[in-house]
């Protein structure tokens, strides 16, 4: 490092002083707290970002955003070159970067990573970061300052992409790397024309099953989605949708509304009553990188039907899952593709869509909470399919099995006369098109549901009945040491105190299709508590009987 850069750095840094007494930590959602206390962690990862685009010659995001905390919140993460979440062999740095005392120890730390990691600072090697925020009132100001951080890096260049939905940056950060148009013009029109050759391969016997199946009423949680989906909304043709709670009717920021609210609460967000009973309903969370649809009860009681994140892999799996078996079984196609299927899910997926997906003959993986294992896990497959039940989740199709898609797909005609397999093969391709490659994407998701329950010819209702949850219960017992809990087996089983496993074990056995695991919070001192069984008091006394022995082996007291 020249002495140019450490005069920059120097300077620049110190307008930025960390807060007193505060110790933040790069996770799943990068770092998030209350705004006021993010000016010097969103500067530093300007410099985290500029730094990862010289390691890596390739553009890098900066999204300024916390999905679904209150409105007071704000976070920052990166994107990838990939589009994907930032190498967790990078997330100590960060975590250094972000809790430095001084300018002084921000840049001793820059200069031992870079020299470690071989990073060349010349000034001539050029960094290019994308920066996008939410709506956020506090959006404005931090993204200024991840632009000094950007820029306190010499032949490091911003571009400030506006506000946008968290997916958007991230697919915008792929397709920049991948040598592709990147404006959200262009995002728009590749989701709009993907969704329009789905559209005209629907079986002309389904097309107009039910007198509602042109309209959804989307929840946009008084957040960027819903200003968004209104401009993608303009490019469709045959899909209607209504938008609520945009970021533009004055409501609160996730107050009340939104995917989270919806999914947790199960009760209406503000904007929907009795009078929407029966209509397909859908909600986004805060920065639109959530999904989650729901029925309204026709009773004033404001309870809902959800049809969750597991109900939309289903949905998914089912579509993708009959496209195959076309390619497979019928002889349209020569030297078929030899296409590996596989679904991803959390322990904390409901058991009844576990059964159901294994009933289909799908091969079914578990991995620990967090998007960046199932993402990792979802990717090993040619086509891999990962949701949470929180509605976050994707489609992963493998580059070579799109350039084998593109390759058959060529010379194929899309009308009357193409076979079931090369129908089968074009839509594929459209839906690798449709959904987004980099992260879970609530509007990207919210075509695909739509297109698909148009090909099936089924309402919400009839996706709804694929399978009945099984009641659950979440609860937490409070610890002085998260870590004295250890699990292995994407976190289903307890290692570590020795007994609790066995005797977690045994209270379960008692209860008639009783499943149950702890495992340690990524966020809070708490042991979390998930317990599944034949009925709702069933589920709650097996919660509670887990979290006293929980609390009888560690010797804390629950909450």
């Amino acid at each position: 490092m020249n002495e140019e850069q450490k005069s920059l750095l120097l300077n620049s840094s110190s307008c930025f002083s960390p807060p007193q007494g505060v110790k933040l930590s790069y996770g799943t959602a990068g770092f998030r707290a209350d705004a006021s206390l993010l000016p010097s962690t969103v500067y530093r990862v300007g410099i985290l970002a500029a730094l990862r685009s010289l390691k890596t010659g390739s553009v890098i995001g900066v999204m300024i955003t916390a999905s679904h905390n209150k409105v007071s919140d704000n976070g920052v993460k990166i994107a990838d070159p990939n589009g994907g979440m930032l190498s967790q062999h990078w997330e100590p740095f960060a975590d250094a970067l972000a809790n430095a005392p001084s300018p002084q120890h921000l840049l001793l730390l820059i200069n031992e990573f870079v020299a470690k990691e071989g990073i060349l600072m010349d000034g001539v090697s050029q960094a290019e970061v994308l920066l996008g925020r939410d709506t956020r009132p506090s959006g404005s100001a931090l993204l200024e300052a991840a632009r000094q951080g950007v820029t306190s890096i010499v032949g490091a260049v911003v571009k400030d992409m506006g506000i946008l939905t968290t997916p958007q940056l991230h697919w915008m950060v792929r397709a920049r790397n991948k040598g592709i148009k990147a404006s959200e013009q262009d995002y728009f029109e590749q989701l709009s024309s993907s969704l329009r050759c789905l559209e005209d391969l629907i079986p002309t016997e389904k097309s107009k099953f039910d007198e509602l199946i042109d309209k959804v009423v989307v929840d946009g949680s008084n957040g960027v989605g819903g200003v968004k989906l209104k401009g993608l909304g303009r490019l469709l043709n045959a899909l209607v949708i209504e938008v609520r709670n945009s970021s533009e009717d004055g409501g609160v920021l996730n107050d009340g509304v939104g995917a989270d609210y919806v999914q947790k609460e199960k009760l209406v967000p503000h904007g929907f009553g009795s009078e929407d009973a029966g209509m397909r309903c859908a909600s986004l969370d805060g920065d639109a990188d959530r999904l989650v649809y729901f029925i309204v009860q026709p009773e004033s009681s404001g309870r809902i039907d959800l049809v969750d994140g597991d109900k939309i892999l289903s949905l998914f799996a089912l579509f993708i899952r009959e496209q195959l078996s076309f390619l497979n079984e019928n002889e349209g196609l020569k030297n078929c593709y030899p296409c590996r299927l596989g679904v991803v899910q959390t322990a904390y997926a409901n058991g009844a869509s576990t059964n159901y997906l294994k009933q289909l003959g799908l091969e079914v993986n578990f991995t620990p909470t967090g998007v960046k294992y199932l993402h990792e896990k979802a990717a090993e497959f040619d086509i891999g399919i990962y949701f949470e039940a929180n509605g976050h989740g994707t489609v992963l199709f493998s580059e070579s099995l799109i350039e084998w898609l593109e390759a058959r797909t060529k010379e194929i005609s899309s009308g009357s006369k193409a076979s079931e397999a090369e129908k089968a093969a074009l839509r594929l391709l459209a839906v690798s098109k449709l959904i987004n490659q980099a992260v879970g994407d609530a509007l990207s998701g919210l075509l695909l549901v739509e297109v698909i329950l148009q090909h099936m010819g089924w309402s919400i209702h009839r996706w709804n009945e694929l399978y009945h949850d099984l009641p659950s219960r979440q609860l937490k017992v409070k610890v002085a040491d998260r870590n004295a809990v250890i699990t292995a087996n994407a976190e289903t089983v307890v290692v570590s105190p020795p007994g609790l496993q066995e005797a977690i074990n045994a209270e379960t056995g008692k209860y008639p299709q009783g499943r149950c695991f702890v495992r340690p919070s990524g966020t809070e001192d708490v042991v979390r508590v998930y317990a599944e069984a034949s009925t709702q008091e069933a589920a709650g006394t097996l919660a509670n009987s887990v979290t006293k022995l929980v609390d009888q082996f560690l010797g804390l007291n629950s909450s």
